[in-house]
């Protein structure tokens, strides 16, 4: 009995360690995150692509509401994976740390920078009794100061990664795997969409519809966050012929997607 009560404790409590080093409550908000949808992040030589499949529930739910994309500031975009409402938390609090260095500092803040600001907070949530962990992993993607294009990733235990390419989300492994077989580092950005386009297809059995896909860049040139809009997506399907027939959307609609995570 007392055994099973202290395995009770590790897998309950967010502050106690197992006898073999592991916080069971961060393993689960893993586990939550690859149960949203996949989202993707690959860096170009001029710049940084954003790419999230925006799986709809019901054909009753306004497309406009599904958001996981977001503008974190002028030259930094972030996309995400796993529990919205978490998310939304996380990317607020990056905007308003973002809005702070450049009140503070008057200057736009460092990639680098804000995503470890934003690990920093979901290191707190890994140590604090009566607290859950974030569900939640996010894409970081945008420009620095010197010109350079930076791409990061944030785990639920509050560590950060650097990247050239990556998933987050279900499918995760067979995303990576396609992205290490076709990525280059000289890509630039026109074609590091239709990567992108390409991965997500790669586990949707080649067909998308441009309203299930959310596509955002930040640029070289203007270092600006900007999102593609439907006809624009649809241009680069139609180029990469992913374009899925009407059938295949309806049936979509019918089978969406029940859960909470995104």
């Amino acid at each position: 009995m007392q055994g099973q009560s202290q395995q009770q404790a590790y897998d309950r409590g967010i502050t106690i360690f197992s006898p073999d080093g592991r916080l069971y409550q961060v393993e689960y908000a893993r586990e939550a995150v690859k149960r949203g949808t996949a989202s993707i992040g690959i860096r170009a030589a001029d710049g940084v692509v954003l790419a999230v499949d925006k799986r709809i529930r019901s054909p009753l739910m306004e497309r406009s509401s599904v958001e996981k994309l977001h503008k974190a500031d002028d030259h930094i975009g972030i996309a995400s994976a796993g529990h919205v409402a978490d998310a939304r938390q996380l990317i607020d609090f990056a905007r308003r740390n973002a809005q702070v260095n450049q009140l503070r500092f008057g200057e736009p803040i460092g990639v680098e920078t804000l995503t470890k600001d934003v690990t920093d907070h979901i290191q707190q949530y890994t140590q604090i009794g009566g607290a859950r962990p974030f569900g939640v992993a996010l894409i970081i993607g945008g420009i620095d100061a010197d010109g350079e294009p930076r791409l990061f990733e944030t785990d639920p235990s509050g560590t950060p990664y650097e990247w050239k390419a990556l998933a987050v989300g279900a499918d995760r492994g067979e995303v990576r795997d396609y992205l290490e077989e076709h990525y280059d580092e000289g890509i630039d950005l026109d074609d590091a969409v239709g990567l992108a386009l390409s991965a997500l297809g790669s586990v949707n059995d080649d067909a998308l519809r441009p309203e299930a896909v959310g596509l955002a860049t930040v640029g070289l040139d203007d270092r600006e966050f900007s999102r593609l809009a439907d006809d624009e997506v649809e241009d680069y399907l139609v180029d990469l012929d992913l374009l899925a027939d009407e059938e295949a959307a309806e049936g979509d609609d019918e089978t969406g997607d029940e859960t909470t995570e995104e």
